[in-house]
């Protein structure tokens, strides 16, 4: 039985309540029968790894506060990252291997009544573990059987894979500056459509407040550019804004400086990166077009983890041909590195996402880990997965 999750639906009845505690009780049984160690994380959260690391959905919808001594908190918005801390303070060593399952409920503001501000999610997180492509596979697996073990019958799997995308850009001739900002409008299509433009024609979308700023600087080195930030703010007694010091400040113009001086992104460049985000079909039927996009060393890595991953699928009974692979495919969280998922089911509302995950290889560091900690996980949103059940029943 999911203790946590009796504190999760303020307000429904005790028919409501059954029914959900019954669905998350088959849940977690399959979790913890797969070896996974059910915990409970901690609610309350330190607000800044949510807010830098999760993406501007949750950015936006997460309740966040001050505590008594000063410190930034929240309500957990999801249960990945309490996970993760958890593993933090109880595990012998951050790189050792450990398997987690959790159910409980995360808090997320509802904008126009999509989702309850208080919501039950059930999940499991595989850390340090040592067949990254075996691992991601039973993932997916067990999470599907756990949508079954709840009465799930029909649903649909979309699959992606962030680091052929990681991995396209580092074998394409570019700033960093340009790949890391690429990376990070990859969750926002328009953004990263206009942001490449940009690039390849070296044009300044439009003017803004600090075009004139940038001219001052061109051809200056970082220490130029700071004295000159540092001259200007005395010469007009401006105050510093948005907490910026004047290190950041001429960071951002010198920035802005070398993107002009830069050469522009290559005709073939885009054609490549456009080639690789309009591939989309089976994920057992894209390989040859995935192939076909660029030969780079280290995109050549990436497509044998695709093709080690669709064979753990098939080697767990899973049916690849039967999945949906899209490039532009990411889920809304910034963590994810590499491969990711999402479940779905058609309800009389329409489509209805009762569960996602993938893999976060960088977050364990992002969040306090001396050394590097790969991780898979998935959640399933336990409100959603009832409804939707419901709807079919």
């Amino acid at each position: 039985m999911c203790v946590l999750c009796e504190h999760a639906m303020p307000g429904k009845s005790s028919s409501e309540r059954r029914a959900l505690e019954a669905q998350n009780a088959h849940v977690m049984a399959v979790f913890e029968q797969a070896g996974f160690d059910h915990i409970a994380p901690d609610i309350l959260q330190p607000a800044d790894i949510f807010l830098e690391r999760s993406g501007e959905e949750i950015r936006a919808n997460s309740y966040v506060f001050t505590d008594p001594e000063g410190a930034e908190m929240c309500l957990r918005p999801d249960l990945t990252v309490p996970a993760c801390r958890y593993h933090l303070t109880h595990a012998a060593k951050p790189d050792s291997e450990a398997r987690y399952c959790y159910c409980g409920p995360a808090f997320r503001f509802a904008h126009g009544g999509r989702i309850p501000s208080e919501f039950g999610q059930a999940g499991i997180e595989w850390l340090a573990a040592p067949d990254a492509e075996a691992a991601e596979a039973q993932v997916l697996s067990l999470t599907i059987a756990a949508l079954k073990a709840a009465g799930l019958g029909r649903y649909r799997v979309k699959l992606g894979d962030l680091r052929l995308f990681h991995a396209l850009l580092d074998g394409l001739e570019m700033p960093k500056r340009w790949r890391r900002r690429l990376i990070h409008h990859f969750w926002r299509p328009q953004t990263f459509r206009e942001t490449m433009q940009r690039f390849a024609t070296r044009e300044e979308q439009k003017r803004t407040s600090i075009s004139d700023h940038v001219d001052e600087v061109v051809g200056r080195d970082m220490i130029e550019t700071r004295r000159w930030v540092e001259s200007e703010l005395a010469r007009k007694a401006l105050p510093l804004t948005g907490g910026r010091s004047p290190e950041e400040i001429a960071g951002r113009l010198a920035e802005k400086a070398a993107d002009r001086s830069a050469h522009p992104l290559s005709p073939d460049a885009v054609r490549a990166i456009d080639t690789y985000l309009a591939i989309e079909g089976s994920a057992a039927s894209v390989l040859k077009d995935l192939e076909a996009v660029a030969d780079g060393e280290a995109y050549r890595s990436a497509l044998k983890q695709f093709r080690r991953r669709i064979e753990a699928m098939a080697q767990q009974g899973l049916k690849p041909e039967d999945f949906s692979f899209a490039a532009t495919f990411g889920r809304n969280l910034e963590y994810y590195t590499g491969f990711v998922f999402q479940i779905e089911t058609d309800t009389a509302q329409g489509v209805s996402q009762v569960a996602g995950g993938g893999r976060y290889d960088d977050l364990l560091s992002d969040i306090g880990s001396p050394v590097p900690v790969s991780a898979v996980g998935c959640a399933i949103g336990t409100e959603q997965l009832l409804a939707a059940i419901g709807a079919r029943s």
